[in-house]
């Protein structure tokens, strides 16, 4: 190698040993003493909370574990999660109905869905509830048939149960705040996408389930993961209409035992427990939905 080459070299050579003793320095951060006095502060907080309940005897704990996994509750529970399930599914499924009339050209149809969400998002879900609960006083027989002429099938008023009332207040409710949700994730996506997809000859229909719903759901999953949780703990409304969920089956032991704080403890440490893995889930969820779209910085 001449000389003039390595005088070439040199420098590239020296540059990278000063970026590898960079790299291999280690940042130490100052320590601070007033976060460390905070954390302190937090931890023994916790831990007094903790110890008080602990040691408190009115809470009743041994009480709590009788009553945690008894067949009343159970049955509750079980009611519960069939509420959320069914009342999250049905009212997807009209959000998703309802937010495509709402990005429709027909300003009938938006009309329509302006007035829904003004009527199920304007009035309280408790009134809802007791209103379909009631619905026999106004509707004593609905009849299904031609205006005027033959009618097919009549349903008598009082055919509507407690768990159909429910589903029914549930579900419309939560109709409304999905079309929402559902009309954001779709508008997130680049409109670029459906006009290209459009120009090589894809329908509507295709365009929307192969290229548009696919990513909006990077936007709505997380939203209607919340909605989900959210529906969980709302379902303890239907209590009012006696339906034996979980709220109301602690309700009727405690009316009976009165035992009162226990049991409340035990439908709270079920709401906990659910909502907990439907979080778990909804992270999971999330990670797998959101691959290839992070950052690789």
């Amino acid at each position: 190698m001449t000389t003039a080459n390595k005088e070439a070299t040199r420098p590239s050579s020296q540059g990278a040993g000063k970026r590898s003793e960079r790299d291999a320095l280690k940042i130490v951060r100052r320590t601070s003493y007033g976060r460390l006095a905070a954390d302190a502060a937090l931890a023994l907080f916790v831990f007094g909370l903790i110890w008080m309940s602990a040691t408190n005897p009115n809470f009743q704990w041994d009480v709590v574990f009788k009553y945690l996994t008894s067949a009343i509750i159970l049955k509750g529970l079980w009611t519960t999660i069939e509420l959320t399930v069914i009342s999250m599914v049905l009212g997807t499924i009209i959000g998703v109905f309802l937010a495509l009339m709402m990005l429709s050209e027909d300003r009938w149809l938006r009309s329509f869905v302006a007035a829904y969400k003004w009527l199920f998002r304007g009035t309280p879900l408790l009134v809802q509830l007791i209103f379909w609960f009631n619905i026999s006083a106004l509707y004593p027989e609905v009849e299904i048939g031609l205006p005027g002429g033959e009618t097919f099938f009549t349903l008598s008023g009082n055919a509507i149960t407690p768990f159909m009332a429910a589903l029914l207040g549930l579900a419309l409710h939560e109709s409304a705040y999905m079309a929402e949700i559902i009309r954001g994730g779709i508008l997130a996506v680049g409109q670029g996408q459906s006009e290209a997809a459009t120009a090589i000859g894809m329908r509507r229909l295709q365009v929307f389930w192969r290229i548009t719903l696919p990513q909006a759901l990077r936007v709505i999953v997380p939203a209607t993961g919340n909605q989900v949780i959210l529906m969980l703990k709302t379902t303890s409304l239907v209590s009012v209409i006696a339906l034996p969920e979980l709220l109301y089956s602690a309700q009727t032991i405690y009316a009976r035992t009165f035992e009162v704080i226990p049991l409340l403890i035990v439908a709270s440490l079920w709401y906990l427990s659910i909502c907990s893995l439907l979080s778990v889930g909804q992270y999971f969820l999330e990670h797998k939905l959101g691959r290839g779209f992070r950052s690789t910085n």
